[in-house]
């Protein structure tokens, strides 16, 4: 355990970034993970670009490697491009 005050403080602020840093996370995963069973398009379209916006803001702040997001944002594309190969296949 801390002594000095500072250290104390230290270890309470630390503790508030953890968890606001894995409520960021697991915000973003769980919205990925719903755009990714989203079956309408429209809808996808419009989602995609927040969540590309939510992925920057983690690689931003730390939370997650930059490359991480680049990877993240590269499965989406590519899961938006299967998409709309298979609604134009459909129609």
């Amino acid at each position: 355990m801390a002594n000095h005050s500072a250290t104390k403080k230290d270890i309470r602020q630390a503790t508030k970034r953890r968890d606001r840093n894995r409520y960021y996370g697991k915000t973003t995963r769980n919205a990925i993970r719903e755009l990714k069973i989203v079956d309408d398009q429209k809808v996808y379209d419009e989602k995609l670009p927040n969540i590309m916006s939510q992925i920057d803001k983690l690689a931003k702040r730390g939370i997650i490697h930059k490359n991480k997001a680049a990877n993240l944002k590269s499965k989406l594309a590519k899961h938006t491009a299967s998409k709309e190969t298979a609604t134009k296949a459909k129609a």
